[in-house]
């Protein structure tokens, strides 16, 4: 049976929800609560393909709230294009980077200095989804950007001053020095967390006995880009049982054909609304969509192969929104959505996965409702041009920022020293992420620049 969902853009009158997101429905009898309470706490970048949408910079789309042609995924009623997906939770300011909105806004009285601003306490997580449950989306996802897509003058630009790859003599001298230091997979036992970089914004995440892969790209090249400057950080032969997958969004480098295609079809498949039929079309069978702030979950793994229904002990998937957008054809521009995921073990152990993501107010709301996040998984390279990719992609100083808003106590870096996607040095992410994370005053210890290959363990407290 197919879920209807998605009928009604959240910024409409009738709406509760400022997020985008449908409601979570109401806990109550025999229907299960959130593992814990929280508290308080977009085009990838890449030059335009052939095909119109690729890993990277948008092609000539239309700007936000346009959309194209119908695609294969039968769909529900198109939601309007109003501020659904970008506007500002509750008592947060979005130019201001999730800060809170000035009291005296609207007419209010300005508060004195003894005044305290409350802001309300987060929403519950909602109850978990149905894993494989087959529903039916809006047409289009374009009234969630947070900035409009670029259009004809902008790539006019981009095309005259030919900045989206690094001068040569950069990469002659850098590219040797890249960190590659791949090592065995660690074994972190049922209540520990691992991660291991393969390169890119691909992760193999050991979390609740599971071992998760993100946005897995195994390929040597992607269309529309040069091969890879760094070979994958993990040889796929020496992989255990990949028990999920979760994907960001649908842009060549983060969604890779080639390589799901080495994976059984009944591997659980965690993606973002409007992607299934892609899936399904490639023969996966477990195939879960999920909307912002929508979770589901699978069993966490003990001693031996996973039951279902033996114990309440299960891992936690939460699609959480980015600032970002999704293109693969000429047709489908925003026809998916785009998102991070939260990963919470039965320990209350979490890993964020930003995927691709410029710098917003999400990050502040994402810690306001996950609470103890205690690694964030941040995008910090294919940002120059920046008057290009600032809405899309955060540069090594947002990262942090980022993170810091988020409540992360340790930070990851990602998406660099993989693909040439843009202009800046291939060394300079990690340059800068480095002196930022010191400036920003946070122990060394915490950020975890590893080499692709290299993998740390999240020790269980």
């Amino acid at each position: 049976m197919t879920e209807r969902t998605g009928q009604r853009s959240e910024g409409s009158p009738s709406s509760s929800r400022p997020d985008g997101a449908a409601a979570p429905e109401p806990a109550g009898p025999g229907r299960p609560a959130p593992a814990r309470s929280p508290s308080a706490g977009g085009p990838a970048g890449t030059p335009a393909e052939p095909a119109g949408g690729l890993a990277g910079t948008p092609p000539g789309t239309p700007a936000a709230g346009a959309s194209g042609t119908s695609g294969p995924e039968p769909s529900g009623d198109a939601a309007p294009p109003d501020a659904a997906g970008d506007a500002a939770p509750e008592g947060v300011h979005p130019a201001a980077g999730g800060g809170a909105a000035p009291p005296c806004a609207g007419g209010g009285t300005r508060p004195g200095p003894t005044d305290v601003l409350l802001q309300p306490p987060p929403p519950a997580l909602s109850p978990p989804r149905p894993v494989g449950a087959r529903r039916v989306w809006p047409r289009s996802f374009a009234h969630r950007l947070t900035s409009p897509l670029p259009g004809v003058r902008a790539l006019a630009r981009l095309a005259r001053e030919g900045a989206m790859r690094p001068v040569a003599s950069a990469l002659a001298e850098e590219i040797p020095q890249l960190p590659f230091a791949p090592g065995p997979l660690p074994e972190p036992g049922p209540d520990g967390v691992s991660v291991t970089w393969a390169g890119h914004a691909s992760w193999v995440v050991r979390i609740g006995g599971l071992t998760v892969l993100t946005d897995p790209v195994w390929s040597r090249k992607i269309l529309g880009t040069p091969a890879r400057i760094t070979p994958v950080g993990v040889a796929w032969q020496d992989l255990p049982t990949i028990d999920a997958v979760v994907i960001s969004h649908n842009h060549y480098d983060h969604l890779d054909a080639p390589t799901l295609r080495r994976l059984p079809r009944s591997t659980p498949l965690f993606v973002p609304a409007g992607l299934g039929a892609w899936c399904r079309k490639r023969g996966f069978t477990t195939v879960t969509e999920l909307d912002w702030w929508e979770g589901a979950e699978l069993p966490a793994r003990r001693d031996g192969p996973a039951a279902e229904g033996s114990g309440r002990a299960r891992v936690r998937f939460d699609f959480v929104p980015a600032h970002h957008w999704s293109k693969r054809t000429l047709t489908d521009t925003c026809r998916s959505l785009w998102g991070g995921w939260v990963l919470t073990d039965p320990r209350g152990q979490r890993v964020y996965f930003a995927g691709d993501t410029g710098y917003g107010h999400w990050f502040a709301e994402i810690g306001r409702r996950f609470a103890g996040v205690d690694l964030a998984l941040l995008p910090i390279g294919a940002y120059d041009p920046r008057w290009m990719l600032r809405p899309v992609h955060t540069d090594p100083e947002e990262a942090v920022r980022a993170c810091q808003d988020v409540g992360a106590r340790r930070m990851a870096p990602m998406h660099w020293s993989t693909f040439l996607l843009s202009g800046e040095p291939p060394l300079e992410p990690l340059t800068r992420v480095r002196n930022a994370w010191t400036e920003a005053g946070r122990p060394r210890e915490d950020l975890w620049d590893l080499p692709v290959g290299a993998s740390r363990v999240l020790e269980a407290a």
